[in-house]
């Protein structure tokens, strides 16, 4: 489905990625993992178009996507979610999918399409789709299960997350994990996984691949990488 190879992006005279290469095969879920600072988020930005490689290669089933613009990558099926998520405060929850849903398709979306893909979005992260449900009543959980609703809308192919599960309470994590292997199950999804804590990050991932200072350190299975690597950058 997916394939990095020797994905670099400088900022003037840093380097935040170097080198990097993984791939992720159809249906699977790859957890991209390392501490703060080692380039999960900007190989994120890169493999979403919010940046342009400085070299290496990203490609979509066989397709080059590096430097493409993010419509373009969305387009093509992939979404993402970010760590902080930002939406329209002002818009009920279905709108803020709807919006997703419109844009965010390979396809013409009538607006009906777009409601009704909207509606089951929501469904899927356990949120209310009625116009009565505003963002203002979301806490951090709700929205978490906004920002990946609004990535789900898009119908995508390939999901990227980023640390879904940060700063929300041990039940709506199983909620959340719920949801993503029911996506992987039933919808064969492949999804790239951001995540620190370890039992999310194990209950979810069949692969993993280790970065350090924008480079990869390791990957393979849990059962392959050693203890101490795990230690140094999953939380428990």
């Amino acid at each position: 489905m997916l394939e990095v190879s020797g994905l670099t992006k400088r900022f003037g005279g840093f380097t935040a990625v170097s080198g990097v290469s993984f791939s992720v095969a159809e249906g699977e879920i790859l957890g991209l993992i390392g501490p703060n600072g080692s380039g999960k988020s900007t190989t994120f930005n890169l493999i979403a178009g919010l940046h342009a490689p400085s070299a290496g290669s990203v490609r979509l089933k066989g397709e080059e996507i590096g430097g493409l613009l993010p419509a373009s990558i969305c387009h093509r099926g992939i979404a993402r979610t970010f760590q902080i998520p930002r939406p329209f405060r002002k818009l009920s929850l279905l709108e803020n999918v709807a919006i997703a849903a419109f844009y965010g398709q390979d396809r013409k979306v009538s607006r009906e399409q777009a409601y009704a893909a909207a509606a089951d979005a929501l469904g899927l992260v356990q949120l209310p789709a009625g116009p009565e449900a505003r963002v203002d009543g979301l806490g951090a959980a709700g929205l978490k299960k906004l920002e990946l609703a609004r990535a789900l809308a898009t119908g995508p192919k390939l999901l990227l997350l980023d640390e879904p599960t940060e700063g929300i309470q041990p039940n709506v994590v199983q909620q959340i994990g719920d949801v993503v292997e029911k996506l992987r199950g039933e919808r064969n999804m492949t999804v790239l996984l951001v995540e620190q804590k370890l039992p999310f990050a194990r209950r979810l991932a069949q692969h993993f691949c280790i970065l350090e200072r924008g480079r990869v350190a390791a990957s393979g299975k849990m059962s392959e990488l050693t203890n101490e690597l795990v230690d140094r950058y999953l939380k428990v």
